[in-house]
């Protein structure tokens, strides 16, 4: 299916300085569906001196003053602007979405609707994210904390939310005055080259946001090695993001990183059954687990074990796995055939390593889905923290299942890992369910609910989940930096060292 027809794709170069601009190199790369594996789009490919072009750009609109000194009332205005322009566009970057991705229609839709929300969130800061008054004691004394734009930032995107990713970072930078250059992973960057379309529709000032598109050796490679960013946030895998972190200390340049998790579901006996299985269902074969909050790893009482692992296997079997356009798919394929052999592999790695396989474990047998890069909901019983598919991230559809027996031991199962992301609680004990909560090393916790999220709460993890927090107050503070003002308005002779 062809998108040469959706008028926000009809530019499919680089955006730089306020223009749609071709690859210097003539470079480009095919964007396929992976629901069948054919080509969708091709757009054009950066390499160093593109990047360096758009970090030149943002650099001298920074300095110029244009968009930072615009007051951040108005910038606000800019961001309803956008999010307007995104309802008004909805069906068709959901349609984009969808067929770059794989996911169903309806999560593309979801997020559409959470990237709107998040402009209009970041919107509602602008009164309070300026200024901040202290009491010194000393009446003459006006003391002030100001917040001010960080400057230039390099935001990357990751390929499972490419567009409600980068709106996380996209939103805060223009409202605290930063400006920017935006790097969707190559994989996926349909929705932000839509996304950047809206924004020069709604006449954001040349140079503020650019866009390179291109892979993380040549155009990631040169946006986080350079000293002319003042900020690099980064969303994708602990690999990458450590290499991003080292080349950040070459120029002490601040970085901002979310590495993904290995997120534990801890469900208790007393936990409403159906209730329990449906959330542990959605909460890891939801875009067919390709989402780093995904709930991975099941902790369940050892008195109930038996029958939710029973109940969880038969109803997985009964998922209906096809393309995300088709409105009665209600997971689609993997994003690629290469993330695929990824969970092939950690499938066979699992078998190996001796956890039982009751569900799943295969590519579907419907021949019409032999072309796209499908592979059923799976799950793994009788697992131990020993095993590489419980440690590891898989970003696929696979389910572990460890048991305990005490609350202690599953909050210590809960927090035997490098991550910290996210957790679930399944209990109907409130008072239990806090204690949990609390004792969780994790970034959030659902108590009786999994995978929900509001902007005007911060998104982050602890250990190896990364660096700083996205959405809420403290997403938009790790795009400012924050100066103290101290003016006495009645300066004295203080004698400190008198004749």
């Amino acid at each position: 299916m062809i998108l040469d027809e959706e008028p926000l794709l009809r530019s499919r170069g680089l955006y730089i300085d306020g223009h749609w601009v071709r690859a210097g190199a003539g470079g480009t790369r095919e964007i396929t569906d992976p629901a069948d594996d054919t080509v969708i789009a091709v757009v054009d490919e950066a390499d160093h001196d593109d990047v360096r072009s758009a970090v030149a750009a943002a650099r001298s609109a920074f300095a110029a003053g244009r968009w930072s000194a615009t007051p951040a009332t108005e910038r606000a205005d800019y961001l309803v602007r956008i999010a307007d322009l995104l309802e008004q566009n909805r069906d068709a970057i959901a349609r984009i979405e969808t067929l770059d991705t794989g996911k169903t229609l309806r999560e593309s839709h979801i997020d559409i609707d959470d990237v709107i929300a998040v402009f209009r969130y970041y919107a509602t800061l602008a009164e309070a994210s300026t200024e901040r008054r202290v009491d010194t004691g000393n009446p003459a004394v006006l003391s002030r904390v100001v917040a001010e734009p960080i400057g230039v930032c390099a935001l990357i995107a990751p390929w499972n939310y490419p567009l409600l990713q980068m709106s996380w970072k996209i939103a805060p930078a223009l409202l605290a005055g930063c400006t920017m250059v935006a790097k969707p992973s190559e994989v996926t960057p349909l929705s932000t080259v839509a996304l950047v379309a809206l924004i020069d529709r709604a006449g954001v000032p040349a140079g503020v946001v650019n866009l390179v598109q291109g892979g993380g050796e040549v155009v990631g490679s040169a946006l986080t090695t350079t000293p002319e960013v003042d900020l690099i946030s980064f969303t994708g895998g602990a690999a990458t993001g450590t290499k991003i972190a080292r080349n950040a200390a070459e120029h002490i340049t601040k970085v901002a990183l979310e590495l993904g998790g290995k997120n534990p579901h801890i469900v208790f006996a007393d936990a409403e059954f159906d209730t329990a299985v449906d959330a542990v269902l959605t909460g890891v074969f939801l875009h067919s687990g390709q989402v780093c909050s995904a709930g991975t790893r099941l902790i369940v009482h050892e008195s109930v074990a038996d029958d939710f692992v029973a109940e969880l296997a038969r109803r997985a079997a009964r998922i209906r796995v096809g393309p995300g356009i088709d409105p009665s798919s209600r997971t689609g394929p993997l994003v690629s055939r290469q993330q695929r052999a990824k969970v092939e592999a950690y499938v066979a790695l699992g078998i190996s390593e001796g956890a039982t396989l009751v569900a799943g474990g295969k590519r579907p047998a419907d021949p019409a889905l032999a072309h796209g890069s499908y592979y059923l909901p799976t799950i793994f019983d009788n697992c131990h923290r020993d095993m590489r598919i419980v440690q590891e991230e898989t970003f696929g559809p696979i389910l572990t299942v460890e048991r305990f027996a005490t609350e202690d031991a599953a909050i210590a199962l809960g927090n035997d890992t490098a991550y910290g992301l996210a957790a679930g609680i399944r209990t109907a004990d409130p008072v239990r369910g806090e204690r949990v909560a609390r004792a969780l090393r994790h970034g959030t916790v659902w108590l009786n609910d999994f995978g929900y999220y509001t902007p005007a709460a911060e998104w982050g993890g602890f250990g190896r989940s990364g660096i700083g927090r996205e959405l809420g107050p403290g997403g938009l503070a790790e795009y400012q930096e924050h100066k103290h003002i101290w003016h006495n308005t009645a300066p004295t002779v203080e004698g400190w060292f008198a004749d």
